[in-house]
């Protein structure tokens, strides 16, 4: 864990009573360190004591040579085996590195959800422009109360000062530029039945890691850092359905869509954030749970309480290989026979509501992976205090990219017992193609997506 002084701190203080005020990038020298002891991103270069997590040596870079883009991926490490399996009898053996969260659903499903803990690869990587951008970032990059300042197509704060640059590094994770997807998306009752919610195809587009844009002209065009347009193919009763939405670095200028079909018109979500049920999770998670975390941080404090040695879900491509949908999901969570986790360095972020704001959270944990800032789970307690609500995100291996993507994400609800499961597109024969050219923007417009709707 990178060790703060004491006059550090007390700026961190005085900077969280102030919106208004600026975080200062760090120093030439401190980012000298991307450059030797850290790794391009921030992350401890160097393995842990005991060896069980490894030396980063540059990712995973080497594609399958049978890809073809757009289609199915392949699972590189398919040959291991699980060096272990964390169940509810054997947990407390574990307890330092399990998630409260993830402790809750193993005494929640004790006869059926495991744990099995493979060999850690750090896998990370990016292009060499991804990295220069970010070194320039960490010596430019700023936060004006919770708006990133001059930063551009690399991770915004690889040396962190505040849990809220953590959350920012995560939102700006590295994901391309434009990707598209076709994927289910599942609503699990509490008496475990599944509900087809989304046979959907989604469109996703960076500008923020546009390799042809540039720091000056993003800022100066006002252009949102991501823009998602999800279209509903099915099931029959949604068909035609789709929404849209503009993510900015001020997201006080986020712009989301829906387009009903009943109404055949667009229509602009009044409140698209925070707390706001998602409709196209037909309302089981928040705008802020979505992809763990997406949204304004303003009703909460941010808190860095340190880094830890986690099992994580990591390097999930074998989720991935299963041809239905059955074989992934149980009866009330994932199938434990196709979830990978490794022992990982993250980031552990607390979000603790704000006296005076509103918000059915009263506090949450993140979980951020140290060499790609992905935050692959989170745990919300409810307004009682009570554990709530577990998030989670496999992450998988990307050698096209090159980088580790999020695939499947979702929530289980500890209180009532339901869940729900996003990005499932093992039934389909794209799983994530990267484009090596944007598409055009014009796709990305209220008018364009009731156009390409339909019914």
């Amino acid at each position: 864990m990178i060790i703060r002084n004491k006059y550090a701190l007390v700026a961190l203080i005085s900077a969280l009573s102030f919106g208004n005020i600026s975080f200062a990038a760090v120093t030439a020298e401190e980012a000298l360190h991307l450059k030797s002891e850290l790794t391009p991103f921030g992350a401890e270069r160097a393995g842990n004591a005991d060896g069980s997590i490894p030396e980063w040596n540059g990712g995973f870079t080497d594609p399958n040579p049978d890809y073809e883009r757009g289609g199915r991926r392949a699972d590189p490490f398919a040959d291991e085996s699980p060096q272990f399996s964390i169940t509810a009898e054997n947990m407390a053996e574990y307890t330092d590195n399990l998630t409260p969260g993830t402790e809750a659903l193993l005494r929640k499903y004790p006869d059926t959800f495991r744990i099995d803990v493979y060999n850690t690869h750090r896998t990370a990587a990016a292009p060499q422009w991804v990295y220069d951008n970010t070194y320039e970032n960490a010596i430019r990059s700023t936060m004006k109360g919770n708006v990133p300042e001059n930063a551009f197509g690399g991770i915004p704060f690889p040396i962190p000062k505040s849990g809220a640059e953590v959350m920012w590094n995560h939102q700006l994770r590295w994901r391309g530029g434009d990707l598209i997807h076709k994927d289910n998306w599942y609503q699990i009752l509490d008496d475990g039945r599944r509900v087809l919610i989304s046979d959907a195809e989604v469109n996703e587009q960076v500008p923020y890691y546009f390799h042809d844009n540039t720091l000056e002209k993003f800022v100066e065009d006002n252009q949102p850092f991501w823009k998602v347009k999800i279209e509903n193919i099915g099931p029959p009763i949604r068909a035609g359905q789709a929404l849209l939405a503009h993510e900015y670095l001020d997201q006080d200028n986020t712009q989301t869509w829906v387009y009903l079909t009943g109404q055949r018109r667009v229509r602009r979500l009044p409140n698209a954030c925070c707390d706001t049920p998602q409709p196209a999770s037909a309302g089981e998670m928040t705008f802020d749970e979505l992809y763990v975390w997406t949204g304004k941080l303003d009703r909460f404090d941010w808190n860095i309480v340190g880094k830890k040695e986690m099992f994580i879900p990591y390097n999930t491509n074998g989720f991935m290989q299963p041809t239905s949908d059955d074989d992934v999901l149980g009866t009330h969570h994932w199938n434990p026979d196709y979830m990978r986790w490794e022992k990982h360095r993250v980031w552990v972020v607390e979000a603790n509501l704000r006296d005076g704001e509103r918000h059915q959270v009263s506090k949450s944990r993140y979980y951020c992976d140290e060499d790609t800032w992905i935050c692959v789970l989170g745990d919300r307690w409810d307004a009682n205090g009570q554990l709530w609500k577990v998030l989670w995100a496999g992450t998988f291996v990307a050698p096209d990219l090159p980088g580790i993507s999020m695939g499947a994400f979702g929530m289980y609800d500890l209180i009532e017992g339901s869940a729900f499961f996003a990005h499932i597109n093992n039934e389909k024969e794209n799983q994530f193609e990267y484009l090596v050219k944007p598409r055009s923007d014009i796709m990305y417009t209220p008018d364009a997506m009731a156009g390409s709707s339909f019914r």
